[in-house]
């Protein structure tokens, strides 16, 4: 009997063996099969199109639309976007330091960042670029001019400018430089105790530069802390370790990945010691925090060791790898999920699992799995990490986009700074409203056209009305409600000056003082800032939402801005 029982497993075993070799096989087959469709369909292609076929856009036209298919993270580098790949995962690059867009056929300075080459030569936002090199650059597109502007450093680079109130062209001849974007563009102190620092990356030494910003704050006299992580779109999961563990103690599980191939599978632990495990800390997000930020924002909440605050983050769970190429192109693949240490995946969007149609899905509430933080409080998977306490952003006017849109608030700054030597200290400069009245009168005779949500409203009612034979008998109301709407449109820029005025004051100030200035010109009006200090500023408040109970996403499940 027994020899009979070895006999069906063995047997068992084989069948089992069989089918998985078949499967392999059959697989493979698939691969070669496939393969060599594209190359044959290539090669017919090459011959016979009637019109040229450049080879290599067109295999890379198939590999981009291959791979989008998977989801929008899994991306063919080739040789040519190498470097650009490496700036993103260093921060590294060789040039000049500063922000140059197209605008309206135009290339235009949008900043010149502090202590670096562009800065330091004399370079200043609002400069219109002719020539780089004496290339014109004026049919240039975005990376053309990168291009052109960045280059070994210690080597040269002449521009040719023009610039707000100066009749003749300018020319500014630079000394290019390695330029490291800093994953900590500010840190200072938002009141005499609470210190306050903004990541804005996860690229090479962001963990480094984090225990140096909270160390310098505490050197100055920081008792809490405001983590600002808005709009941080991830980056390295090394580095979203090394920030965690700084905040929580040596040995603790930060986070775990998990894939189709077991022997990558990891998980990540804090490794040192900790700069601070007391010191209580409130984290701001946004629903553009992705990754590695959600990374250090789920970490923080599941051990109970910072109050979240702001809107809903992303919810990418997805960890990428690359992969080497032949001809020194590379693929950035996913390869696993992470999940943090409450035990859920923050990933939002089933890219596996497409609709007929291509349309993909989120993971819908009901579905929604609850976990526990260390303390007892309930979070939930599927759709990235849920503030403890909710802030929507606000939402601007129309009249402030359109400004913002035409670059009306930009290019008033360069006039600004032309006309005014120098300015108070960030945190101190307003305009006057006879300042504002200024701006108003610049803006006459420019186009600031817009249609408000009740224009469009009632443009589409008065097309329904008239499809079904009613106009005649509502023609006056309509009328009537136009010319209100109308009326109050036109006093857009004195209704909504508090919000236009505060961002024309950003601008300005950024034109003195750069991106730390910036920053600090919104302390006094940003919505998030003002709760976190709030929170931190009320002990009670602070410790009831770390307990159990007081976990605002367990009482509004779903709530707030997912994306």
């Amino acid at each position: 009997m027994r020899n009979k029982s070895i006999l069906a497993g063995t047997l068992l075993g084989g069948a089992a063996l069989l089918v998985s070799f078949r499967s392999d096989n059959e697989r493979y087959f698939e691969i070669a099969k496939n393969l060599d469709i594209f190359a044959t369909l290539f090669k017919e292609v090459n011959t016979y199109y009637v019109d040229e076929v450049p080879p290599a856009k067109l295999v890379k036209t198939g590999i981009d639309a291959m791979l989008k298919s998977l989801d929008p993270y899994t991306n063919y580098i080739p040789e040519d976007d190498i470097e650009d790949f490496r700036t993103m995962t260093t921060g590294q690059y060789g040039g000049i330091g500063a922000v140059v867009v197209k605008r309206n056929g135009k290339t235009v300075v949008q900043a010149a960042y502090e202590g670096y080459p562009a800065q330091k030569a004399g370079l200043l936002p609002g400069d219109e670029i002719l020539t780089i090199n004496n290339v014109n650059v004026e049919k240039k597109n975005n990376a053309d001019i990168s291009k052109l502007l960045k280059g070994q450093a210690n080597s040269q680079v002449k521009l040719m400018v023009t610039r707000y109130g100066q009749d003749a062209p300018v020319a500014i001849d630079i000394t290019r430089d390695k330029i490291q974007v800093d994953n900590v563009p500010y840190y200072g102190m938002l009141t005499t105790d609470i210190g306050y620092f903004q990541l804005s990356g996860f690229t090479v030494d962001a963990g480094k530069e984090v225990r140096m910003a909270l160390t310098k704050l505490k050197e100055q006299g920081a008792k809490k802390i405001v983590f600002d992580i808005r709009d941080n779109p991830g980056g390295l999961l090394n580095e979203s370790v090394n920030i965690a563990n700084l905040f929580v103690d040596k040995g603790l599980d930060i986070v775990s990945t998990k894939g189709k191939v077991s022997d990558w599978n990891k998980t990540y632990k804090a490794l040192d010691v900790p700069l601070d495990t007391q010191i209580p800390v409130v984290i701001i997000t946004s629903n553009r925090s992705a990754s590695a930020s959600e990374i250090v924002s789920g970490v923080l909440q599941d051990y109970d060791r910072a109050v979240v605050v702001g809107e809903r983050t992303f919810g990418k769970g997805l960890v990428q790898a690359t992969r080497p190429l032949s001809y020194n192109s590379q693929l950035k693949v996913t390869t696993a999920k992470y999940y943090i240490p409450s035990g859920r995946c923050i990933q939002e969007i089933d890219y596996a699992h497409r609709a007929d149609d291509g349309t993909l899905g989120k993971v819908p509430d009901s579905l929604r799995t609850a976990f526990k933080t260390q303390a007892g409080r309930t979070v939930y998977d599927g759709g990235g990490v849920a503030p403890d306490v909710e802030v929507q952003e606000r939402e601007i006017a129309d009249i402030t986009r359109v400004l913002l849109q035409k670059s009306y608030l930009f290019d008033y700054a360069t006039r600004y700074r032309s006309e005014h030597q120098s300015i108070a200290p960030a945190r101190q400069f307003k305009l006057t409203d006879a300042e504002y009245a200024k701006f108003t009168d610049y803006l006459k005779g420019k186009d600031i056209s817009y249609s408000t949500n009740a224009e469009k409203a009632l443009t589409d009612l008065t097309k329904k009305v008239k499809d079904e034979k009613h106009y005649d008998d509502v023609k006056t109301e309509l009328e009537a409600m136009r010319r209100k709407v109308s009326t109050n449109k036109s006093n857009d820029l004195t209704r909504f000056k508090p919000e236009i005025k505060d961002l024309l004051e950003q601008e300005i100030v950024s034109r003195y003082y750069f991106q730390k200035g910036q920053i600090e010109a919104t302390f006094d009006d940003d919505p998030n800032i003002l709760m976190a200090v709030n929170v931190l500023n009320d002990p009670n408040r602070y410790a009831a939402l770390l307990k159990p109970g007081g976990h605002a996403a367990s009482a509004t499940k779903g709530a707030g801005t997912a994306k």
